[in-house]
């Protein structure tokens, strides 16, 4: 979930990336860059929440994936990455050529993401502390920008995908994950915060300048869409 606006404290972390160097040790690694963390967020919480069989996004985690068609040496970023769960399946699909950005505006998920990463003995994986209305990634570098359960969280839609426009290499893609939204439907009590549905993201997303790719069907996605966008070459 995006919050207040937050200081930008990755620079360190994205000269690494591009040095070369792994984010489980030295300069990589997010520990020490990041600011205090809210102490109200609970991780096992946060865990026991997403990563758990009734949630589509996780029953369903093998066939998104494939769905992505990564292949060995892609850059990608998985933006609102909370507790890395699609940021390390992605991080063994790239391989250690590829490279996986994990953005958040939490500090506590970053550092959750860190040890997995340093548990599953990822080494492909690079932190990165994004601020409200920015995603805060190097212009131009990423192949495919994941957004998943999280668009409809944005304040600030227009500047923070504008941010994401610029960090994709052109000819790159964007997929987004959201819960779907018939039109003139009605919206269960908890997503009473999700504004529209697929038709009205599509506007908006093309508004941007990226451009409509698939509508792919997931199979375990019911109440969830997949669209793909891609940045004009």
């Amino acid at each position: 979930m995006r919050g207040a606006t937050l200081k930008w404290f990755m620079a360190a972390v994205l000269a690494a990336l591009i040095a070369g160097c792994s984010p489980s040790g030295g300069e990589g690694n997010a520990r020490g860059v990041n600011p205090p963390a809210d102490d109200d967020v609970n991780l096992d919480v946060w865990l026991e929440r997403l990563e758990v069989g009734s949630r589509e996004l996780y029953s369903a985690r093998d066939n998104v994936v494939a769905a992505l068609r990564l292949k060995e040496g892609d850059i990608v970023a998985d933006i609102g990455a909370g507790t890395g769960l699609y940021t390390l399946m992605f991080a063994e699909a790239v391989g250690a050529e590829g490279r996986v950005f994990a953005e958040d505006i939490e500090p506590l998920f970053l550092d959750l993401i860190n040890r997995r990463a340093e548990d599953a003995g990822l080494h492909n994986i690079t932190p990165v502390f994004g601020r409200e209305d920015d995603v805060s990634l190097p212009a131009g570098m990423i192949d495919l920008i994941f957004i998943a359960d999280t668009y409809h969280y944005f304040d600030n839609r227009e500047a923070v995908m504008k941010s994401v426009y610029r960090a994709l290499k052109p000819g790159g893609a964007l997929v987004i994950i959201d819960y779907e939204i018939e039109p003139g439907g009605v919206r269960p009590a908890d997503k009473s915060h999700v504004r529209f549905g697929r038709a009205g993201v599509v506007s908006e997303i093309e508004f941007i300048g990226f451009e409509l790719a698939e509508t792919p069907e997931v199979d375990g996605l019911d109440e969830n869409y997949l669209v793909r966008f891609s940045k004009p070459e």
